[in-house]
């Protein structure tokens, strides 16, 4: 059975491959632009930035180089029930200088299109067992965003060993941008 989390919360992942769902949906009072939300993941070494350029899953760049992590492509509309983009992660073969993998979401041309979170509901992460399919946990982004276009939505990172989950839910205005500058 899936544990949700609440903002700040932590869990185990005790699944050595594991998939990351994302999900959303829009409000029906939008801007009348399509929304497009991205999927990103920074594979962080100890000293909080990418291992290397390549580290940064996104995208424009599907796989990490070990290919212990990869994304399934960009969903340009999020229509649909379920994870609207997966990542899967293979830790078996995951750099031993990865130490953690930050998860975020951002709107592409959110300021051309005049669109945040605010105008985004039932956005959620998951993990869950790519083997078994069976939900390890679940963080559903409860609050409202009004202004931001880019949400860390959780970190995955190894402690004495242990993989573990933190439900992170910080947003911000500057999009992915910010995001790359601060983990370069």
């Amino acid at each position: 059975m899936a544990i949700n989390l609440q903002k700040g919360q932590r869990e185990n992942i005790n699944a050595p491959k594991f998939t990351v769902g994302l999900g959303w949906d829009t409000n029906n009072t939008s801007t009348g632009t399509a929304f497009d939300l991205d999927a990103s993941l920074f594979l962080l070494g100890e000293n909080k930035k990418l291992v290397s350029d390549n580290h940064f899953i996104f995208y424009n760049n599907l796989e990490s180089p070990d290919q212990a992590v990869i994304h399934s492509g960009d969903n340009l509309t999020g229509d649909g029930a379920g994870d609207d983009e997966q990542i899967r992660i293979d830790l078996t073969k995951i750099d031993a200088s990865v130490k953690e993998i930050t998860v975020v979401v951002t709107i592409h041309d959110a300021d051309a299109r005049r669109q945040n979170f605010g105008q985004v509901r039932n956005s959620f992460i998951r993990i869950f067992n790519t083997d078994t399919n069976e939900e390890i946990l679940k963080y559903e982004l409860d609050e409202d965003f009004s202004i931001e276009t880019a949400v860390e939505f959780g970190r995955i990172y190894n402690r004495n060993g242990e993989w573990k989950f933190e439900a992170v839910g910080s947003g911000q205005r500057e999009g992915l941008e910010k995001f790359v500058a601060m983990y370069q």
